[in-house]
């Protein structure tokens, strides 16, 4: 049991893996057998601008009950705050240039084995 959970931070590409076959409604075995390492870099890729998988909005759900539950602890002359301050930004530089995103999906492809043919590199 120690050892699945050091292989998870030893190999934090696990925990990717876990997070997209669970999006996608698949076993971690289904989605190696089903996705090449191109499109898993692909993935990855998305999740780091978009922030993590998961319901679309559930980041800013999260965000209205922070805000709800600090706003109710303020006294009248306490700083009120909006869901916007609790909302993560996940990609600060959205303004990446398509090469720049390539270099990005290039680099996670690389990382997880793959090759730019899309064959893996074994």
């Amino acid at each position: 049991r120690g050892d699945v959970r050091k292989k998870f931070r030893v190999r934090p590409e696990r925990r990717f893996y876990f997070r997209l076959a669970a999006h996608l409604g698949m076993t971690v075995r289904e989605l190696l057998e089903r996705v090449d390492s191109r499109e898993l870099a692909e993935w990855a890729a998305y999740e780091q601008v978009e922030g993590p998988l998961g319901g679309p909005r559930e980041d800013v759900l999260a965000a209205m009950i922070a805000s709800t539950v600090h706003n109710a602890a303020q006294t009248k002359k306490g700083k009120r705050v909006t869901p916007k301050d609790y909302l993560p930004q996940w990609d600060a530089r959205k303004s990446q240039t398509w090469e720049e995103q390539l270099a990005v999906v290039r680099a996670i492809n690389t990382s997880l084995g793959g090759s730019s043919r899309g064959k893996s590199a074994d």
